[in-house]
């Protein structure tokens, strides 16, 4: 990594952003800048990812009650664009911060001549002292306004300027070893270094009833950040000063870090991690998982179990063991057709089928188009 200003990546949720009414709290804004500047003034660069339009624009256009229908949810994106923008605007400004608006799209990053126009975008914008303000493109992005994806836009950022650090604010305190809803003995995990079908499962569940993600798009978004060696904390984000706590070294929330990465995540595989939706998925059987994870193979057909969804070659498709745990993710070399065809023969059986060849000489999935989670 080349060497720049420590890099500092924030994402705030709805949850935290809104008051108990489901509006947009400007103090609590006016607190966050605070702390942003805080950071500012210690040398780091920070960008902030945010969500809270839907609940913004829903706020200016008198709607009291979540919509459930697409287009009144994007229409109120559209509108709160705005209002959140400006009061970005505003608060900053009375700090001396220039804001920028950045919103972004899956599509936006599924090209990687775009996902490197991007990272430029944001670079420059960091050179010249602004703090970006990052969101999804709600108002096009019906995948985001389904799932609530801002977690996983955050770890994308992260990647794309090589943060030094991420910060994930909740409204919870972190990840607990069970629900502390219901579970008055739950305890809360202070280091997680690698996700496990366990600590997926301490995940599940929803979020609040204002927001749209959960615990879980936060383990995906860390599973993502271990691969690529940036740590990420997880914290209450209305707890007293965290971020400023958390960048004087004190332990918030959970971290989620690892000593080393075992396997190299060069910018192309960051992008197959993060920057397209999966289209599809191939369960591997355990000699094809260690050979992935222990040896750095390339995914060949013989280990191929089973086919899940439609794709073709170029396409980006999850991997899971046999229990369906995502361990993996790749560019695959064939469309799913062939792979079903394909999967379980060996390259002697392959060779002999003038329809599957083509896949005696080469992987399913390349190993330098491949990213391992674990």
């Amino acid at each position: 990594m080349a060497k720049h200003a420590k890099r500092l990546v924030v994402k705030v949720g709805t949850s935290t952003l809104t008051d108990s009414s489901g509006k947009v709290d400007r103090s609590y804004i006016e607190g966050f800048a605070d702390q942003i500047c805080a950071a500012r003034s210690e040398g780091w660069q920070v960008i902030v990812v945010t969500s809270a339009s839907i609940a913004s624009g829903l706020e200016a256009l008198g709607i009291d009650e979540r919509p459930t229908d697409t287009p009144t949810l994007q229409a109120a994106a559209s509108v709160g664009q705005i209002t959140l923008s400006r009061i970005y605007s505003e608060v900053f400004a009375a700090r001396g911060v220039v804001t920028s608006s950045v919103l972004l799209t899956r599509n936006d990053t599924a090209d990687r001549k775009s996902y490197l126009h991007a990272r430029d975008t944001l670079l420059r914008l960091l050179e010249l002292g602004c703090v970006p303000i990052i969101n999804e493109n709600d108002t096009v992005s019906v995948e985001q306004i389904r799932f609530g994806d801002n977690d996983t836009l955050s770890a994308l950022v992260a990647c794309l300027v090589k943060a030094d650090e991420a910060v994930i604010f909740s409204d919870i305190d972190g990840l607990y070893d069970k629900n502390p809803a219901t579970h008055d003995d739950a305890q809360l995990l202070r280091e997680v270094r690698t996700i496990t079908p366990d600590v997926v499962r301490m995940a599940e569940g929803p979020g609040s009833k204002n927001a749209s993600g959960g615990m879980i798009t936060k383990i995906r978004a860390a599973r993502v950040l271990l691969a690529a060696g940036i740590p990420l904390t997880i914290c209450h984000g209305r707890a007293q000063d965290v971020l400023v706590r958390h960048i004087h070294g004190e332990q918030v929330g959970t971290r989620f870090a690892n000593d080393s990465v075992p396997h190299e995540i060069t910018p192309k595989k960051l992008w197959i991690a993060l920057g397209d939706a999966a289209r599809g998925a191939l369960m591997v059987d355990a000699g094809a998982k260690r050979a992935l994870e222990k040896a750095g193979s390339s995914l060949l057909a013989v280990g191929v179990t089973a086919v899940d969804g439609d794709f073709e070659a170029g396409d980006v498709v999850d991997i899971v063991d046999g229990s369906g745990y995502l361990f993996a993710r790749g560019k695959v070399g064939c469309s799913s057709d062939e792979a079903k065809l394909a999967c379980g023969r060996s390259q002697a059986e392959l060779n002999a089928n003038r329809l599957l060849q083509n896949l005696a000489s080469h992987p399913i999935v390349h190993r330098d188009d491949l990213v391992i989670f674990e």
